[in-house]
């Protein structure tokens, strides 16, 4: 792991964090792990891109998007936590009832998977919620998504019990896992 560095985006690098999304919308289990396509993200114009990076670039205070660079500078891996207000309500409609991160858009190429660099993204994904003063992290993860589960219940995270219905594929849900701050 020595030769990654894990960072937060700059805002400028819009063109990278896009290029990386759209790798990741191409994956074969992309229609279980994330809410968008590849056409309906590919269509998006530039402003999209360099507003949605911007968001979550180093600084931001309510969103993060964390990267792993490789060697030759090429972007393999990322994830994003939002931070979630209490008193709000989520996007699922569901009330929010304490400071809490939620790791959304999780995604290593494939010929880094199994080389640790995901456990790496999260450790610092966590860090960062944590030192906002998150009192928990979640996560939603396809019902169908096993390989995803497995990953999120060997680095600590739990199911809730809580299930979100897919409104995009109806009779398909999401469930809901955390990890609550000290259990990391």
């Amino acid at each position: 792991m020595s030769s990654y560095v894990i960072r937060s985006v700059r805002a400028d690098e819009w063109p990278a964090a896009k290029e990386l999304r759209l790798s990741a919308l191409r994956d074969p289990v992309a229609h279980l792990a994330f809410l968008e396509t590849y056409e309906e993200a590919a269509a998006r114009p530039d402003s999209f891109w360099k507003e949605r990076t911007a968001g979550g670039a180093e600084g931001a205070a309510g969103t993060q998007q964390i990267i792993a660079e490789g060697p030759d500078g090429q972007w393999v891996g990322t994830l994003t936590v939002l931070l979630e207000e209490p008193g709000t309500t989520d996007w699922a409609g569901f009330p929010v009832e304490l400071l809490q991160g939620h790791v959304v858009g999780v995604f290593v190429r494939p010929e880094e998977r199994g080389s640790g660099l995901t456990e790496v993204l999260f450790d610092a994904g966590l860090e960062w919620a944590w030192g906002r003063g998150a009192e928990r992290v979640r996560l939603i993860v396809h019902e169908e998504n096993g390989r995803a589960q497995r990953f999120y219940r060997r680095v600590g995270f739990v199911p809730t019990g809580r299930t979100v219905p897919l409104t995009v594929a109806p009779g398909e849900n999401e469930l809901e896992f955390v990890l609550e701050r000290g259990q990391d």
